[in-house]
């Protein structure tokens, strides 16, 4: 029951921070993946434009915001991740999971 309140209330900061951020917020899509009973990852696919937006200069705004939300998850024993993808590098990488080339166990570079 933690999970998914936890969850949600993490969706929710991200939907909000991510709009204060994308100049395409009609082109966002938040995805997100329970991985474990106390991991769960979060993955926000935006506009190619929008990934620079998000990820901030040498990656301060992404920083700041995975910090907030590994705070929020670990208040409740639960462990969070965020990726951020353009549309065209989430596409790869759903074909690479298709093709067989790399197990989506919701983790990644990113």
């Amino acid at each position: 029951m933690v999970m998914r309140e936890t969850t949600e209330q993490i969706k929710e900061f991200l939907q909000f921070i991510a709009l204060q951020f994308v100049k395409h917020p009609e082109q966002a899509q938040l995805r997100v993946a329970e991985t474990d009973e106390n991991h769960i990852s979060f993955r926000l696919v935006v506009a190619q434009s929008d990934v620079a937006m998000l990820i901030g200069r040498n990656g301060f705004t992404a920083s700041a915001i995975r910090n907030v939300l590994k705070a929020a998850a670990i208040r409740d024993g639960i462990h969070a991740s965020l990726q951020i993808h353009s549309h065209e590098e989430e596409q790869q990488r759903i074909t690479s999971i298709e093709a067989g080339e790399i197990i989506d166990d919701g983790h990644d570079s990113h």
